[in-house]
């Protein structure tokens, strides 16, 4: 429930739906002209209007921040799956996280396992991806121990200095002097399609811009839709991936919004911050 939600469904407050203007006799519809009449009990009726509306914004207040406190504002569904609203609010309150770290730290649950997969999405597909010793970091923090030395020579062999090279970067993973690289991907929802006590699979719907922004720049930042697949266990008291594969889409029809300039682009990658996600 929202603080524009009417739970009555009179269409206002006070519950009749309508507003009506008394007009002063003899005025001839002039609202400022002409003498005042019942103003006591128009007072009564603004006061009583008043503390209604005060009364409705603290119950819905109330109602929106129990969530994170009863059990039953749950997400999960029977067997730990979700219900229909997949990608709807559980209530459950976001992990913690100092800025700049990757969030650590879920819930041994399906949300939690969730939560990681969503936040662990945007790492692997963020700009540090492209400097070696941050994305040995990046993996250190969110794969799974016994899977993480795997994970970095496959990763090593495809940040090669020619695949650096093809998204406009320096071969050695730098971004040319002049010039701003874009690499974020934005999770739209997510969902687990198998669940136990220890491990879960969690597929991320998620929105990508990739490309470097500059006057001259000949690989202008797009945008792709993908779904990512994480296998995910629970290993040293966390969630942490075991596997993780992408497919292309669901990708939405193309809007007609006027590509930004590259100066904008650039401004708008350094001016604003990425989020943390949670179920």
């Amino acid at each position: 429930m929202s603080l524009g939600d009417d739970p009555e469904g009179s269409g206002g407050y006070g519950g009749t739906g309508q507003t009506r203007t008394r007009y002063p006799e003899g005025t001839g519809g002039d609202v400022y002209g002409g003498a005042r009449r019942g103003g006591s009990r128009s007072s009564s009726r603004s006061l009583i209007t008043v503390v209604g509306v005060v009364v409705l914004l603290i119950a819905a207040i109330a109602f929106a921040n129990r969530g994170g406190d009863d059990p039953s504002s749950s997400a999960e569904g029977t067997a730990g799956q979700p219900k229909a609203t997949a990608t709807a609010p559980s209530g459950t309150k976001p992990v913690q996280s100092d800025p700049g770290l990757i969030p650590t730290g879920y819930a041994h649950d399906a949300q939690g396992a969730q939560s990681a997969a969503a936040n662990y999405a945007v790492a692997l597909g963020s700009a540090d991806m492209f400097d070696k010793a941050k994305r040995d970091a990046t993996l250190q923090t969110i794969i799974t121990p016994s899977r993480t030395a795997s994970f970095q020579s496959t990763l090593d062999r495809a940040y090669t200095p020619a695949f650096n090279k093809n998204v406009g970067l320096n071969e050695n993973g730098s971004t040319p002097a002049g010039y701003t690289f874009v690499s974020r991907t934005s999770p739209i929802g997510t969902k687990i399609t198998e669940s136990s006590a220890d491990n879960a699979t969690v597929e991320v719907w998620c929105s990508g811009l990739l490309g470097m922004a500059g006057a001259k720049s000949t690989n202008p930042v797009t945008n792709s839709w993908f779904t990512i697949t994480m296998k995910l266990e629970w290993a040293d008291d966390d969630w942490k991936v075991v596997t993780q594969s992408q497919t292309e889409g669901p990708t939405p029809v193309p809007g007609d919004d006027t590509a930004s300039s590259a100066d904008d682009m650039a401004k708008a990658v350094d001016e604003y911050g990425g989020f943390t996600y949670a179920r």
